[in-house]
């Protein structure tokens, strides 16, 4: 019998932690008001990731993140031809948390949904999907009108995403390379966790704050078979890629680009 290569228990139970943490705090707060603001959700998903980089971090890296695995590819030498296996096990990774989140909480979901008469799989229904999948502007457990819509434009959330994930690939690359003189070492997971959370306060009201399109895919994927059917594909039209899958891509490319274009040789310069 084969090994299951180290990287793919990092990479897969390694999201699995990002999003069990993260999207159950999603869950818990829409379901039973258990956390009270946007900052007390983003604190939740920036510890899990910390947990999850500091479990895994040793087998695959801990990239948990399509954006940060292509980003590394394009501008770090990580195997190009690594980067779709990894997507693969981070998307599987996120699939099989969501389906661990709706066993917890179906209960939570249907109590919720008939309370705020939500028809699931129907128009309005994002309002109990968004515990899985993001949608802009954030629901807030309501389903989205078209006042609230105005909130968030589809450019301005792909353009928000993009800037949000560029940050967090440039947070991530200073704060791994080793000739960074004042880089966290054994605080690093902290740093990368505590910069999500940053950005989730932030971008939350606009886009839920996803910077990730595994974290976005696996669990939207599993509310569509789960009984929202088209709803997590069709509530943002084409934004549900746009948005969440192609604008993080993007962003991770450009904030990598920054790192080697301006702080790699300046760490180097500095080494030297």
């Amino acid at each position: 019998m084969r090994r299951v290569p180290a990287w793919v228990t990092g990479e897969f139970f390694g999201t699995f932690l990002l999003v069990f943490f993260g999207c159950g705090s999603v869950c818990a707060s829409v379901t039973t008001g258990a956390q009270v603001g946007v900052f007390q959700v983003a604190i939740i998903w920036g510890l899990g990731i910390a947990t999850a980089i500091y479990l895994t971090g040793s087998l695959s890296g801990a990239h948990l993140n399509p954006a940060v695995t292509l980003s590394l590819a394009v501008w770090s030498g990580f195997p190009k031809r690594r980067v779709l296996p990894y997507a693969a096990a981070q998307l599987a990774g996120a699939f099989a948390a969501s389906a661990v989140l709706y066993g917890m909480f179906s209960g939570a979901l249907r109590e919720f949904e008939s309370a705020q008469c939500i028809a699931r799989g129907q128009p309005g229904s994002e309002a109990s999907a968004m515990v899985f999948g993001e949608f802009f502007p954030n629901p807030g457990g309501h389903p989205l009108t078209q006042e609230a819509r105005r909130r968030t434009s589809g450019g301005a959330a792909f353009g928000t995403e993009v800037a949000a994930t560029a940050v967090l690939l440039l947070v991530i690359c200073c704060c791994t390379d080793a000739r960074n003189k004042a880089r966290p070492r054994l605080l690093t997971p902290a740093t990368i966790g505590l910069t999500v959370t940053v950005l989730i306060s932030l971008t939350a009201p606009l886009t839920m704050g996803c910077f990730n399109p595994a974290r976005d895919f696996g669990p939207r994927l599993f509310s569509a078979l789960a009984g929202w059917g088209r709803v997590p594909f069709e509530a943002n039209g084409a934004g549900w890629w746009t948005v969440y899958i192609v604008a993080p891509l993007l962003g991770g490319l450009v904030g990598g680009g920054i790192y080697a274009a301006f702080f790699r040789r300046a760490y180097a310069r500095q080494a030297g």
